[in-house]
């Protein structure tokens, strides 16, 4: 309700990225006692105008965490927006009673924010899922001291001051350092092993054609039998409004039989009704 008027797609909203940012740049920041009046009047009265300040008096400091996260391979412009997200969500919480300001509030639920970006997007296969994983990606790669495998004695010091397991740590290299392989195949060489070529290709196996055309036939077939359970103007009405062309109007039929066109839309919404209790359920087309 209080966010109605601000968006969280306030990067794209400003132009380009370097647009976005000077532009931020340049909105000061807030005192303290003007943080404070700004974050009463949103939690006591709901002030939207108090709730829009807020954010966009630190909006700078979302572009500061961003340049934290800038080694996933993901677009700052995105980052950016997901933690303006974080922002919100925390400005939504704050309470001015506490004593903190707004900004060493926020930081936690901008970083929660993107973190979570990253992780459902870095990869196609999802990262991280345990708390001990989700450790490990964000500081794994900064622990490491070399480009190499971690030896056995670097797996314990890295599993010691994280406090997770040695398997953990072995589990995360392991994923940090495979590639997606596209489901696609990408060349036309003969040691292609992407995914689609290990998959069954039923497109032209015999049975599976012909149950598609039986199934058509039994279709038509009760089809043609429904429409016969009804009057002859009803019938005439479903196939000329949807199984002739061209199609006939509302109007047209109305003309056709003197009635008006709304009836013409209530016989044929009976006659629907009807053919639908006609026609067999999927299950009984089964061969």
């Amino acid at each position: 309700m209080m966010y109605s008027n601000l968006s969280p797609n306030l990067v794209s909203s400003a132009g380009s990225l370097e647009t976005y940012i000077s532009s931020v740049n340049k909105i000061p920041m807030l005192t303290l006692a003007e943080e404070q009046t700004l974050a009463f009047q949103l939690m006591d009265e709901g002030n939207v105008e108090a709730a829009r300040k807020l954010v966009l008096a630190h909006l700078k400091f979302v572009v500061k965490i961003t340049r934290q996260y800038n080694g996933y391979g993901l677009a700052q412009n995105d980052l950016i927006q997901e933690g303006n997200i974080g922002l919100m969500q925390a400005v939504k919480k704050f309470d001015p009673r506490v004593g903190t300001r707004l900004a060493a509030f926020a930081a936690h639920w901008i970083r929660a924010s993107i973190s979570e970006f990253i992780l459902k997007n870095w990869r196609i296969v999802k990262m991280a899922t345990t708390k001990a994983q989700r450790k490990l990606f964000f500081n794994l790669r900064s622990l490491k001291k070399s480009l190499s495998w971690l030896s056995t004695a670097e797996k314990a010091e890295i599993a010691s001051d994280l406090d997770v397991e040695e398997n953990d740590v072995a589990g995360m290299e392991l994923r940090l350092s495979a590639n997606d392989l596209p489901f696609a195949s990408t060349t036309e060489t003969d040691e292609d092993f992407s995914p689609e070529n290990f998959i069954e290709d039923m497109r032209f196996e015999p049975s599976t054609g012909i149950e598609k055309n039986e199934r058509a036939h039994l279709g038509k077939q009760s089809l043609g039998k429904a429409l016969m359970c009804l009057d002859e103007r009803s019938r005439d009405i479903v196939v000329s409004r949807w199984l002739r062309d061209p199609k006939n109007t509302l109007r047209e039929l109305a003309t056709r039989y003197s009635i008006s066109a709304e009836r013409v839309r209530q016989l044929e919404k009976n006659a629907f009704m009807a053919i639908k209790k006609s026609l067999p359920k999927p299950e009984d087309l089964i061969l």
